[in-house]
């Protein structure tokens, strides 16, 4: 089953990224994007404004299909021991995430930051879509994304090549500042709902939380894994 994409920047970041774009339709006023498609020699068909919102509102004039988004393995993303390239590596482990817009999100910032790739469990947990690619602007296309079926033998796996894990829970005994995160890290968000599970937050070597001073005692995911990636990324590159 195919995939639908669909906004400017998504589009774009498909191409340059190396998908083949099935079923294209473009407005007649999207002169870059068709500059783009006849520059790749990418078919696509002309369709009115008022056709193409009827499919997606708000496309921006282009909407297009993919055969599936490219997943990796966990060697693909995974620094191996002692290199010097894993002192700066950090992947994201998503527990039971289910919101795209958040996905989406985390995305588009581990892009932004250069971290090296995202990880989320093949049930239970929301999948890379149409929602997702729109609100990562494309970051989607450029973040090597890993399905594994078992989070907790992942993070095992993960613990053996010299990854720290750090889970970020609102009733952590650290705060993420306190921190010098200059080793190799595995970021856990947990789920909207329920933050991290049981068995998952049994594997992490360090439990962190964002202090807030505000009556509201929690924050987006998306939003904390920002705060967090960031913290991470700027110690690892001391």
């Amino acid at each position: 089953m195919s995939e639908l994409i669909y906004g400017f920047n998504v589009v774009t970041a498909a191409v340059e990224s190396g998908y083949s774009l099935l079923n294209v339709r473009v407005t007649a006023d999207n002169l870059d994007m068709i500059k783009l498609l006849k520059e790749k020699r990418i078919p696509f068909s002309l369709v009115s404004k008022e056709e193409l919102n009827r499919l997606v509102p708000l496309c921006q004039g282009i909407m297009a299909e993919i055969a599936e988004f490219r997943t990796y393995s966990l060697n693909q993303v995974a620094e191996p021991k002692g290199s010097p390239e894993a002192k700066r590596s950090l992947l994201i482990v998503l527990d039971g995430l289910e919101d795209p817009h958040n996905l989406g999100a985390i995305l588009r910032t581990a892009e932004a930051s250069g971290s090296g790739g995202i990880i989320y469990p093949k049930n239970r947990s929301v999948k890379l879509n149409s929602t997702v690619a729109k609100v990562s602007t494309g970051s989607i296309f450029n973040v090597k994304c890993v399905e594994v079926v078992n989070i907790v033998a992942t993070l095992k796996k993960l613990k053996d090549l010299g990854y720290w894990v750090v889970g970020a829970d609102a009733f952590g005994k650290v705060d993420y500042n306190r921190m010098k995160y200059d080793f190799p890290t595995v970021l856990v968000i947990g789920s909207e709902g329920k933050g991290i599970s049981r068995l998952v937050l049994e594997e992490c070597d360090l439990v962190v939380r964002i202090p807030m001073v505000g009556k509201i005692n929690s924050l987006n995911a998306s939003v904390s894994a920002g705060i967090l990636i960031y913290q991470i990324k700027k110690d690892q590159w001391e």
